[in-house]
């Protein structure tokens, strides 16, 4: 399958099945990305898996997705996250 230059990129949140663990990442293959955490590929992830998508966004410029992903590990980015959650798992 050839490749357009025109890539989208994602930054996605994971949240365990499992564990009361969260991750975030950006890809530009969400589908691979999802397989390589839930396969142990990442030292991190390989630990709490099996991990679903709570969150996807879509950037047109990769710069804007690792500046959105570099966010949501600061401080501030983590409260957002915890939206993020309420949203998805009401009881956490």
């Amino acid at each position: 399958m050839a490749r357009t230059n025109k890539s989208m990129y994602y930054v996605y949140i994971l949240k365990s099945k499992n564990f009361k663990k969260s991750y975030a990442g950006f890809t530009d293959n969400i589908e691979r990305r999802l397989k390589e955490h839930n396969s142990g590929k990442n030292f991190y992830t390989k630990r709490y898996k099996p991990w679903v998508i709570i969150s996807l966004e879509k950037f047109s410029n990769k710069l804007e997705a690792i500046n959105k992903e570099k966010f949501y590990k600061t401080r501030t980015g983590r409260r957002k996250l915890k939206e993020i959650f309420k949203v998805y798992c009401p009881v956490v």
